[in-house]
């Protein structure tokens, strides 16, 4: 029995793991390395082209290339997430030095165990892993490179080694290889059949973390773009899980339906955070056959006596629904340390609407969610900074990070936190001031034109 409760603690918090933080250079209009902190509410705000979405597209780059059917190299360039057709195209331009051939990704994980990943472009050969380099809190940093030998790599890894050696696999020769954007451990041992030794290799892959660690976080990513796609009458069925290839729009139909069948009391959250969000009070999924599913919303704002089949396809109504509800659902069907990255998760909502979305947020990062919103909603903004006055949101939970580039186009981010009144420190620029000087010219205008009759 003690066993068997360790082994469920051991995987609720294996559940709750969670990216950290982020740095990335070489991307973009990010050329020197900046990095943000994932908080369980990290708000990412700027100026149009200002790098918010480049901070995080880089692991979307890396959740794409694990997700391919294929081996496409250490980076699917164009697929799901994010699409380029070259390299030079996502690479940092830099108006002293020319375009930087060099990209770097890093990612942190419980803020224990990081990994850095060091990639080239080669002309019209997309991109090769220079090396990583595996950080572990307390422990000296491992670097991995294609061209070590197999010396160097048993000197880096002598407890592995010797693991082996018990085997009687002394005599095997080791080499660094790439399996997707990551670098691991191979073993080739010339006295035994190939299939022997992979039998054998398969548990060591899972020893070195670059795999068990980073992977399932990156395929964990839960990403909504800006552009969520068009209502439609139907939807296509899809898979029901913790992970989601792709952009998360495709799933919300299917994943609705389960809830429905299975009494999911996240159903029940839903249509009440539709209702704070005062766009309706009901959302139906019909399955139409084995591979649609229609998605109907209540015709009225709010329920009555008999209204229980008085709904309407989602094509029939305002756009703000159909763009709201996979934002809505992704935060609700997020686990605990998953991130879930919202472009423009405020589009298309009217004020009142963006107060509640704030709510909802609130509540996914209480649940230990880490939502990360690219946003430029200063009333969003606003009523997060109000639940933390009212007492309703933690502080702490919250990271905000600015986005500027300086006269060289290249980016640059300011980081601030809130105070137990919501508070914050000067940023850049300020979502305020851009409201409050536009009032001041409406006011100049209208004295104005008053002072003229």
């Amino acid at each position: 029995m003690e066993n068997e409760l360790k082994g469920k603690t051991k995987q609720e918090k294996e559940k709750k793991r969670g990216i950290t933080a982020v740095t990335v250079s070489g991307y973009k209009s990010i050329c020197s390395e900046q990095r943000i902190e994932v908080r369980p509410l990290t708000i990412l705000a700027g100026a149009n082209s200002s790098g918010k979405s480049s901070i995080i597209q880089p692991l979307l780059l890396l959740k794409q290339t694990l997700e391919a059917s294929y081996d496409p190299g250490p980076l699917l360039l164009n697929g799901p997430n994010v699409k380029f057709t070259s390299a030079d195209q996502l690479l940092c331009k830099n108006t002293t030095n020319g375009i930087d051939a060099n990209l770097c990704i890093g990612i942190e994980v419980d803020a224990e165990e990081s990994l850095s990943i060091a990639l080239r472009s080669r002309v019209h050969k997309g991109f090769e892993i220079m090396q990583t380099t595996y950080f572990e809190k307390g422990k000296e940093p491992i670097v991995l490179r294609p061209e070590m030998k197999s010396e160097e790599i048993t000197s880096l890894f002598p407890e592995i080694v010797d693991s082996f050696s018990k085997r009687g696999v002394a005599d095997a020769e080791w080499r660094i290889e790439r399996e997707r954007c990551f670098l691991v451990l191979v073993m080739k041992w010339p006295s035994k059949k190939q299939e022997t030794i992979e039998q054998l290799l398969r548990p060591l892959f899972r020893i070195f973390p670059t795999i068990s660690v980073f992977e399932p976080q990156l395929r964990k990513i839960i990403h909504l773009p800006g552009i969520r796609g068009n209502p439609e009458r139907t939807y296509p069925t899809t898979a029901v899980g913790s992970s989601y290839q792709g952009t998360f729009q495709d799933y919300v139909a299917s994943i609705i339906l389960n809830w429905q069948t299975e009494s999911d009391q996240r159903l029940d959250v839903l249509s009440h955070a539709l209702d704070r969000l005062g766009l309706t009070w009901k959302v139906l999924a019909k399955p139409i056959n084995d591979t649609q599913v229609e998605l109907h919303i209540g015709r009225l704002l709010r329920g009555r006596r008999g209204g229980a089949r008085d709904t309407v396809s989602i094509a029939d109504v305002g756009f703000g629904v159909s763009q709201t509800l996979p934002v809505l659902v992704a935060l609700i069907a997020a686990e605990p340390g998953q991130l879930v990255y919202l472009e423009q998760p405020e589009i298309h909502l009217h004020p009142r609407a963006q107060i509640g979305l704030a709510e909802v947020l609130a509540e996914a990062a209480g649940r230990g969610v880490r939502v990360v919103a690219e946003t430029h909603s200063s009333i969003l903004l606003l009523a997060i900074q109000t639940l933390v006055a009212e007492g309703r949101l933690d502080a702490d939970l919250i990271g905000l990070n600015w986005f500027t580039r300086d006269e060289d186009g290249i980016t640059k981010i300011a980081k601030a936190s809130l105070d137990e009144s919501g508070a914050f420190g000067d940023w850049p620029e300020d979502f305020g001031s851009v409201a409050l000087t536009i009032e001041s010219r409406y006011l100049d205008a209208v004295d104005a034109r008053h002072g003229k009759l």
